[in-house]
C-alpha cells in the first residue's frame, strides 16, 4: 500500500520548538531540583524580588493558574523563602515578599538557570548561536508575539519578564 500522507513543504517548526523546549525544561527541572526548587518557584522568587508584586501579577508572569500559584507560594512559605504580606501601596492587596533566605536561593537558582541556558547555547557554533537568538527574539516579539483565539485553546507559553 502506498502512503497517503501529505507531502511536507516546510520544516516542522512546531516539533522543533516543542521538542527543544521540552528537553530544556527537563534539564532545568533536574538542575533546580538539586537545590529543592522548581522552575515555578524560581520564577516567583526572581520576579518578586524585582518589585512589589501581588500573587496574581506573579501568576500572570509565570503563566500559572490560581491553584498552581497558591501551591507554589505555599511551598515557598513552607521552605521559609517567601511570605504573603499586605501591600505597602494598596491595603486590599497582598504581595509575595521574598525572605533573606529566599533572596540567597534566588541568586543561586539564577546561576543554575543561566548555566542550563549557557550549556544549550554553547552547543552551537558562535555564529549560529547569535542567529538563533536573534531569530527567536524576532518571532517572539513580532509574528508570534500574540496568540490567536481558538475554539480549542492551546496552553499559553510563559510570558516574558
Amino acid at each position: 500500500m502506498t502512503s497517503m500522507a501529505p507531502t511536507r513543504t516546510e520544516p516542522d517548526l512546531s516539533y522543533l520548538l516543542d521538542h527543544t523546549s521540552h528537553v530544556l525544561r527537563t534539564r532545568m527541572a533536574a538542575a533546580l531540583a538539586e537545590i529543592g526548587l522548581t522552575a515555578r518557584m524560581h520564577c516567583v522568587l526572581v520576579h518578586a524580588l524585582e518589585e512589589e508584586r501581588t500573587q496574581a501579577q506573579l501568576a500572570e508572569i509565570g503563566d500559572m493558574d490560581k491553584t498552581t500559584m497558591v501551591v507554589t507560594v505555599d511551598a515557598l512559605e513552607k521552605a521559609g523563602l517567601a511570605e504573603r504580606r499586605p501591600s505597602a501601596t494598596d491595603r486590599r492587596a497582598r504581595i509575595i515578599a521574598v525572605t533573606e533566605a529566599g533572596a540567597e536561593v534566588a541568586h543561586q537558582s539564577q546561576k543554575i538557570v543561566d548555566a542550563v541556558h549557557e550549556s544549550a547555547l554553547t552547543s552551537l557554533p558562535d555564529g549560529e548561536r547569535e542567529v538563533l537568538l536573534r531569530a527567536l527574539d524576532r518571532l517572539a516579539t513580532g509574528h508570534l508575539e500574540t496568540p490567536v483565539e481558538s475554539p480549542t485553546p492551546a496552553r499559553r507559553a510563559r510570558q516574558r519578564g
